[in-house]
């Protein structure tokens, strides 16, 4: 997963930050981090999910 970065200098890529709840804005950073992207790439186990959520400091919300 590499992201798209040809866009990177438009203020207008970024507009959705000004209303941004806190949570959003991290989710973003994480998104483009290369080690998160990495990390959760080799998650494929529970006990590798188990892992990547601590280290990341994440919760899921269990889908219904």
């Amino acid at each position: 997963m590499k992201p798209d970065t040809s866009q990177w200098r438009d203020p207008q890529a970024y507009a959705f930050v000004k209303g941004a709840a806190a949570d959003v804005i991290a989710r973003e950073f994480l998104r483009r981090n290369p080690q998160y992207q990495q990390d959760f790439a080799a998650s494929h186990s529970a006990k590798a999910m188990r892992a990547f959520r601590k280290r990341w400091g994440l919760q899921f919300r269990r889908q219904t």
